[in-house]
């Protein structure tokens, strides 16, 4: 089979299982047995430990798939640019919106995958329970280009905000799983240049602990119909190389100083293996002396503020009330 019938066998069975398997419009969104079902499907549909270009290129399309079945439409636009060689896009409602503050969105995949067509699910959510418009960009990927590249762009996205008039508190800087570790890293590198913090940080799921030291690894491991110990190997592997220290604050934040970060909103889901990471978050930055809310849904999954389901939506709600308490 031709590499092109290989990706369109894989985009058919991935439609196949996300329309037949994720609750549409008038079944009842909360039914979980067949939304995990679509999960696993999805999330099995390639081999999610390896890092070949091939496998990449698989997985990186079944996002793109999976994102074009569940993004938001109603009422966002998207307006693509380039900054310094990055892609990136601006997500934003079409009317009355908020145009002096701003969500710097930093997509998960575990720094391996995630493109803007992936980002846009949460961004276009970011920008209807916030009011702002929302910035999501196509950061650098491992392995191809390994730690610190994604941080780089991270910066450099932060450095065009403040070119384009916004100050640092009138940002809002976002991030779900890997995308929640970029999230924090960013927010320790304005910190070592001496620089303003943002307002606030919204974190989905956020990937603090490199060194996967959490109890959830293991309490949580039959539970997590995404995550496994095995696919953390892998890209974090990919993200540092095989020899790392993971224990380094530039690779797991949950370890850094963290006095002086902003305020943060930390959401994860019961059912998933990076739980501790949420949760032993949340308590070292209260110890340091910072301010972090920690909600637990239960019976979800990661990240499962993408999904079409009520708790989704009761998670952006509260996700968007937080910001509006910070501003």
């Amino acid at each position: 089979m031709s590499k092109a019938s290989k990706r369109k066998d894989l985009s058919q069975r991935l439609e196949t299982v996300i329309k037949t398997l994720i609750p549409q419009h008038g079944q009842n969104a909360d039914d979980l047995g067949p939304m995990m079902r679509a999960i696993k499907a999805v999330h099995s549909a390639t081999d999610h430990t390896s890092t070949t270009p091939e496998d990449l290129e698989h997985q990186r399309a079944a996002q793109e798939l999976f994102a074009r079945l569940v993004t938001p439409s109603i009422g966002i636009r998207n307006d693509s640019l380039c900054v310094n060689n990055i892609p990136a896009e601006w997500v934003s409602l079409e009317h009355g919106h908020d145009r002096h503050h701003a969500v710097l969105y930093c997509h998960g995949g575990g720094y391996t995958c995630g493109q803007l067509g992936y980002a846009r699910i949460l961004a276009s959510k970011l920008a209807l329970c916030t009011g702002f418009d929302v910035l999501s960009f196509e950061y650098r990927l491992a392995p191809e280009n390994p730690y610190p590249a994604a941080v780089e762009d991270a910066l450099a996205m932060w450095d065009y905000l403040m070119y384009m008039g916004y100050g640092a508190r009138d940002i809002v800087v976002a991030g779900d799983s890997a995308g929640g570790n970029l999230a924090l890293e960013l927010c320790l590198k304005l910190k070592e240049q001496g620089r303003a913090q943002p307002r606030a940080l919204l974190l989905f799921s956020p990937w603090t602990d490199m060194t996967a030291s959490g109890k959830s690894y293991k309490t949580c491991k039959a539970l997590d119909p995404m995550l496994t110990y095995e696919y953390i190997e892998a890209v974090r592997a990919a993200y540092t190389g095989p020899d790392a220290d993971w224990a380094r604050p530039c690779y797991s934040p949950l370890f850094a100083d963290l006095r002086g970060l902003p305020p943060m909103l930390v959401q994860v889901g019961t059912n998933e293996i990076l739980r501790s990471d949420s949760e032993r978050l949340a308590e070292a930055m209260q110890k340091a002396g910072g301010y972090a809310v920690l909600e637990v849904y239960e019976d979800c999954w990661h990240v499962f503020q993408q999904m079409p389901i009520h708790r989704a939506v009761t998670a952006m709600e509260s996700a968007g009330r937080f910001v509006q308490r910070m501003m």
